[in-house]
C-alpha cells in the first residue's frame, strides 16, 4: 500500500505497529488478493487530511473505510453497517474509542 497522503514515515512504522487489525471491525489485515474488503487502508478519524498525528491516523479495512468515507465518526457508528456488525463505541480499538471521548 503506498503511501499518498503525505503520512511520514515515523508515524505510519507507528501506526502499523500499533494497528494490526481494522480499528473498527477487529478484522485482521489481509493482502488485496485474499479480499479488497480486508486489505489494510488509511483512516483519517476525523475527515480532514491535514490533521496527521498519531490520534488522528489509523489503519481500517477497506470496507469499513468505504462504509465510513466522509461521515462524522459518531454517525457512522449509528448506521445500519456497523449495528449489522456489532461495531460500536465498545468494540472499537484505543484509538477510536479516544476519538469518541474527545467527541470527534
Amino acid at each position: 500500500m503506498a503511501n499518498n497522503w503525505n503520512i511520514p514515515a515515523w508515524l505510519e512504522k507507528e501506526v502499523r505497529e500499533r494497528d494490526k487489525r481494522c480499528v473498527y471491525c477487529g478484522v485482521e489485515f489481509t493482502s488485496a488478493k485474499v479480499s479488497k474488503k480486508t486489505t489494510a487502508s488509511w483512516e483519517h478519524i476525523i475527515n480532514d487530511a491535514k490533521i496527521i498525528t498519531r490520534e488522528n491516523i489509523a489503519l481500517c479495512c477497506c470496507g469499513c473505510n468505504a462504509s465510513k468515507g466522509q461521515k462524522q465518526l459518531s454517525v457512522w457508528l449509528q448506521t445500519p453497517y456497523c449495528q449489522e456488525r456489532g461495531i460500536n463505541p465498545e468494540t472499537v480499538a484505543p484509538i477510536i474509542k479516544e476519538a469518541i471521548r474527545n467527541d470527534l
